[in-house]
């Protein structure tokens, strides 16, 4: 039997739960019972540059765009030859292969284009199993090895994966073949890059960057009633303009009028209100899900001002090398409910690694079950969490506890109870006015106890509007009916603020939350079903790959576009820069890992929206 892990550090776990004795041999170890474990060290095969498919490529020329391959190719990798031509070797000898790639779209797709490049025939290829592996523990990876499938079943994630490497080729080659030319016929001596995912990334901070150098500020009016019940208690309420201030406000509802305000000021002034409704709810907030890759990436960048790169090269290393969490390309924020008989050792594990959470283990209820332990929601791999291993956490540099810390506590998040509060709202009608008084009460702090920062308290109130002065909380809650006294009218003056520059962590929430930065509803759906641009492997490194590229530049913890970054999107076409067309793509790459879409429908659609693009960007000026 042949084992094909995607890299070294997953077949040194396999092969530490088969028979011994070992007998390492040149790229693969050999096993007591005769099988063999070898491995890929990533991509071992590449997509050939254009002009392996005809030498008129070397040089660019708009006339030979769009460059479309009849026939693909792939190449090794001359960094990996040695290991793909020994695997390539164990492959033809094989009676028996398991493909043990990592569990997502892209590890699929690795082993699976060296098991194509071999040609092996049809027979063969049925019998080849599939291995899942996200734990890279002995007694994880020993079960896995139990529950073998059929590599078969993943041929649809892996025409998918193929689908996306292949438009991406299409894409980035063509039109960055383009834009270059049309830049050095403008005078641009460097390569300006094109890419489906990283070219709207671009467009976001270059647009956020232009919001900001033509923000102006303007001023806007706020006005809250002070108000005293029958038992002489104090709450203000906030007005909130009918539909007749509509003229005076600007889009988000705020009042840009002051005379407006200051007429409503001597209105209500001692004047009697009427409570128009008491609502006062009782609700519950479950504890945040375990981590998936993003939202630890997004909170480390927030916490401590890690990047997204710096996140999941720790990761790489906590996984690998540590083998203290699961693995950590996850898009997942579930559990397997398998996994709830495996709680108390990992429990143990983090107790044994993270003295720092002894107290949180303390009050820890493990007979508790959060919505995270759910069957549906996982897939191939599941949510971030520490594994049962346990270690000198001084061998651990301190960003890699950091990260640790963070996958461990949320995780322990799950065995606390849900918070509790009330909120409580106040409609006071004053002279046909509407005015709202708001409140959220705590009443269990529950999970939130976990996240309370030492030197603050839990905020026991989100907006204290319905407040008395003596014990912050009304002691006689009003009822519908009920008078009040207006006996004052406060005029609050504010003034619009520019939107911020991007950071590491809301560049990151950004592109996993997408459609909100998308006006057609059509779109907005398609992005809100997916995982926004990129995806959680991908995510770091095309940020990474803009700044390689000179397209943006770190300004103390914030992200701007340069200058040649700023050009290049105001050259191009919107449908390059925005999400848009990224949108459609990967609806119909899932689509196509669900058999639901075909690989050449996908293909057919790009090439001739490709030829459109060409067209379009070729009649448009490039001022760069």
């Amino acid at each position: 039997m042949l084992f094909i892990a995607e890299k070294p550090s997953l077949a040194r776990a396999i092969v530490d739960v088969l028979p011994k004795p070992h007998q390492k041999g040149n790229g693969f170890i050999k096993t007591g019972n005769g099988d063999i474990v070898s491995w890929c060290i990533g991509h071992l095969l590449e997509q050939a540059p254009p002009e392996v498919y005809d030498s008129r490529y070397k040089k660019w020329r708009l006339t030979d765009l769009p460059i479309v391959p009849e026939k693909w190719i792939l190449q090794p990798k001359a960094s990996t030859q040695k290991q793909f031509s020994i695997l390539v070797d164990l492959i033809k000898t094989a009676k028996q292969i398991v493909h043990v790639g990592d569990p997502d779209r892209e590890g699929q797709l690795l082993v699976d284009e060296i098991l194509n490049y071999c040609q092996l025939p049809p027979t063969q290829r049925k019998t080849i199993k599939r291995c899942l592996i996200s734990d890279l523990n002995p007694s994880a990876v020993e079960k896995s090895l139990k529950q073998l499938r059929n590599n078969q079943e993943f041929i649809p994630l892996s025409t998918s994966a193929l689908a996306r490497a292949r438009a991406d080729w299409l894409y980035g080659i063509n039109m960055s073949r383009l834009c270059t030319i049309m830049g050095q016929q403008q005078g641009y001596r460097g390569v300006l890059s094109i890419g489906r995912v990283q070219t709207p990334i671009l467009g976001l901070v270059v647009r956020r960057d232009l919001d900001i150098a033509q923000f102006i500020a303007k001023p806007f009016y706020e006005v809250y009633a002070v108000l005293e019940t029958k038992h002489k208690e104090i709450f203000k309420a906030k007005w909130q303009p009918s539909e007749a201030c509509a003229p005076y406000q600007d889009e988000e509802g705020r009042v840009l009028l002051k005379k407006l305000a200051e007429n409503v000021c001597q209105r209500i002034t001692n004047q009697t209100g009427l409570i128009d409704n008491v609502s006062n709810k009782k609700k519950e907030l479950a504890p945040p899900l375990p981590f998936n890759l993003s939202t630890l990436q997004i909170e480390m960048a927030k916490k401590y001002g890690f990047s997204a790169q710096e996140v999941l090269d720790i990761c790489q290393s906590l996984y690998e090398k540590y083998k203290v969490i699961t693995y950590p390309r996850s898009d997942c924020r579930f559990l397997p409910e398998e996994h709830l008989k495996q709680v108390d050792h990992v429990i143990k594990a983090i107790e044994h690694n993270c003295r720092e959470l002894n107290s949180a283990l303390t009050h820890a209820n493990l007979a508790l079950r959060s919505k995270a332990w759910n069957d549906k929601k996982v897939d191939a791999h599941h949510a971030i969490i520490p594994t049962l291993r346990k270690i000198n956490m001084a061998t651990l540099s301190d960003h890699e506890q950091k990260v640790y810390q963070a996958i461990a506590l949320y995780y322990l998040a799950q065995f606390y109870p849900v918070y509790k509060y009330a909120e409580l709202q106040i409609d006071v009608d004053i002279q046909g006015g509407k005015f709202i008084a708001k409140t959220h009460q705590m009443l269990d702090e529950g999970w939130k106890s976990l996240f309370k920062s030492k030197n603050s308290q839990t905020d026991t109130a989100t907006d204290t509007t319905v407040a008395s002065e003596e014990n912050g909380l009304l002691t006689h809650l009003v009822k519908k009916g009920e008078h009040v006294h207006c006996i004052n009218a406060e005029l609050i003056n504010k003034e619009t603020q520019p939107p911020r520059p991007f950071s590491d962590a809301t560049l990151l929430s950004a592109m996993t939350g997408i459609a909100r930065f998308v006006k057609d509803a059509e779109i907005k759906k398609i992005l809100r079903d997916t995982d926004g641009l990129g995806t959680e492997a991908t995510r770091a490194g095309i940020i990474e790959l803009l700044f390689k590229r000179q397209f943006l530049v770190r300004q103390g913890k914030t992200i701007r576009a340069t200058e040649i970054g700023r050009r290049l999107i105001l050259a191009l076409p919107d449908v390059m820069s925005t999400p848009d067309m990224t949108a459609h793509w990967e609806s119909q790459l899932e689509a196509i890992s669900k058999k639901q879409f075909s690989y050449q429908q996908f293909i057919e659609q790009l090439n001739n929206s490709l030829c459109g693009l060409i067209d379009q960007v070729q009649h448009q000026q490039m001022h760069i």
